[in-house]
């Protein structure tokens, strides 16, 4: 009998693995593109992304508070950490969305908030994410699209900050205050007049 419960088991061993279902391949993407609130929107509705989180990231002050990062005397950037697919949706056509979602051409600043803690900026994970930051930039730059060159900054991601609960999916839990501070901050308008048809996508 105990021999038999042994063959038992280890048949067990064998087949559960076989029979479980795989976990979802997930890889992580940060991206700072000026207010918090109007970056997780875009991705948020992506086939293949799987989450997204507001939070801070690019500064030297450890678990810092919004008052702190908005005041600007942290180095932090406002950002976005977006948990995907890859067997979804790619690294590359995250960096699409990005790129029509921002202002490109200005430096510590994103429309109507101003400081370095609202610059644009791509905080990559390794070398194809590096290679593909720079490539999609270069890419912008020998378009010429715009007058003035691409501002955005690229660099090596850090440490990532969740930022505080009531920033999570703000455009969601307040929809007519996030409408209200997009439109008076003219981020729709002047993404229409950079990228045309594409904006926000």
């Amino acid at each position: 009998m105990q021999l038999v419960k042994m063959i038992l088991t280890l048949l067990m061993i064998v087949v559960m693995p076989l029979s479980s279902t795989a976990a979802p391949l997930q890889e992580k993407a940060i991206f700072a593109g000026g207010c918090f609130w109007c970056m997780e929107a875009p991705f948020d509705k992506l086939n293949g992304v799987i989450s997204v989180e507001s939070g801070y990231t690019g500064g030297t002050v450890k678990n810092p508070t919004y008052e702190q990062v908005s005041s600007g005397g942290t180095g932090h950037a406002e950002a976005v950490q977006i948990t995907y697919d890859p067997s979804k949706i790619s690294y590359k056509s995250l960096l699409g969305v990005f790129w029509h979602n921002i202002d490109p051409t200005v430096k510590d600043r994103q429309f109507c908030d101003t400081g370095h803690q609202y610059r644009s900026a791509i905080f990559y994970q390794g070398e194809e994410q590096r290679k593909a930051a720079l490539e999609s930039k270069s890419a912008l730059e020998k378009n010429k699209r715009f007058k003035g060159t691409v501002q955005t900054e690229i660099a090596q991601a850090g440490v990532f900050y969740p930022a505080e609960e009531y920033h999570q999916h703000y455009y969601k839990k307040n929809p007519l205050r996030y409408k209200y501070y997009r439109t008076s901050c003219g981020r729709d308008r002047k993404l229409k007049e950079l990228w045309g048809d594409a904006a926000g996508r």
